[in-house]
C-alpha cells in the first residue's frame, strides 16, 4: 500500500523532495505539498484504493504523512 501512496504523492503531491526518500512520518506539507495538491492526492487515493474520504476526514492531519494516509485508508477499507 505504501508504494502506491508514494507513487501518488510523486505524481500529484508537488513535493520538493522525492517521495521515495520520505519516511512514513515525514511531514508532507513541510516537504512542499500545498492544500491544493493535497486535494489532487486525495482524489488519486480515492481512485486507486476505491474509497471515499468522508467530510470528517477532510483535514490536514489525515494527509500530513504517509503513515496517517495509510491509517485513514485502512479505516475506510474496514
Amino acid at each position: 500500500m505504501q508504494d502506491k501512496i508514494r507513487k501518488i504523492l510523486k505524481e500529484h503531491g508537488r513535493l520538493a523532495v522525492d517521495a521515495a526518500t520520505l519516511t512514513e512520518t515525514s511531514d508532507l506539507y513541510q516537504s512542499g505539498m500545498t492544500s491544493h495538491a493535497s486535494v489532487n492526492v486525495m482524489l488519486a487515493l480515492e481512485g486507486e484504493f476505491d474509497v471515499e474520504f468522508p467530510d470528517n476526514m477532510l483535514k490536514r492531519s489525515v494527509f500530513e504523512s504517509i503513515a496517517s494516509i495509510t491509517s485513514a485508508i485502512n479505516q475506510l477499507k474496514n
